[in-house]
């Protein structure tokens, strides 16, 4: 579904409260991550549409999709599907070693997929992700910089030959960029929002 102008409440609404979802994941360990997830030190909510949502075979819409990095440099593109039975659903691309050829393409190789479901256990009231080992590839086309997007292409594959692929399509509007600040010491983690140098 596309965002229209009366609809700019509810896109804010929704940002806001994935915002806090994230926000609210660094003090949180899944049990098959067997380690504490790193803070968040930057969050983008993006407006558009998905022209391609599959997972695992079925094909859903989209309700927003998000950017978020940790300290330690991991990246995420996280999709909010629009399923009716299920208001936590959402599906997280996530890898490490993201790269930009230039100022405007960025790509992020994905080694899992985080899948949260009303049926996943909880921690603090949210679902703890499932975690999918995978292998793909997640493509951003426009400036993370000037917050222009264009477009976004993600496909992976889990160990089982399930698929996850996602085409997102920008609708113009410029990019709800949020930074925290960073915790840790130490050289910061290569950002898709620095400057090419």
């Amino acid at each position: 579904m596309s965002y229209q102008p009366d609809m700019t409440m509810q896109f804010f609404r929704l940002a806001f409260a994935l915002a806090a979802i994230f926000m609210a994941m660094p003090a949180r360990a899944s049990d098959e991550l067997h380690r504490q997830e790193p803070d968040t030190i930057i969050f983008a909510m993006m407006s558009g549409k998905c022209n391609t949502l599959k997972v695992a075979g079925r094909d859903f819409s989209c309700r927003a999709v998000a950017f978020f990095q940790t300290e330690e440099g991991r990246a995420n593109f996280t999709v909010a599907l629009d399923d009716p039975s299920d208001d936590s659903h959402t599906i997280t691309f996530s890898g490490d070693n993201g790269r930009r050829p230039d100022a405007n393409l960025y790509e992020l190789p994905i080694d899992r997929m985080l899948l949260k479901s009303k049926d996943r256990p909880k921690a603090d009231g949210l679902p703890v992700p499932s975690v999918e080992s995978t292998a793909g590839l997640c493509t951003q086309v426009g400036n993370f910089v000037t917050l222009e997007l264009s477009s976004i292409s993600c496909v992976a594959v889990d160990k089982n030959g399930k698929k996850y692929e996602l085409k997102y399509q920008s609708d113009g509007a410029p990019m709800a960029v949020r930074r925290i600040k960073r915790m840790r010491v130490g050289s910061p983690a290569v950002s898709p929002f620095d400057d090419v140098k």
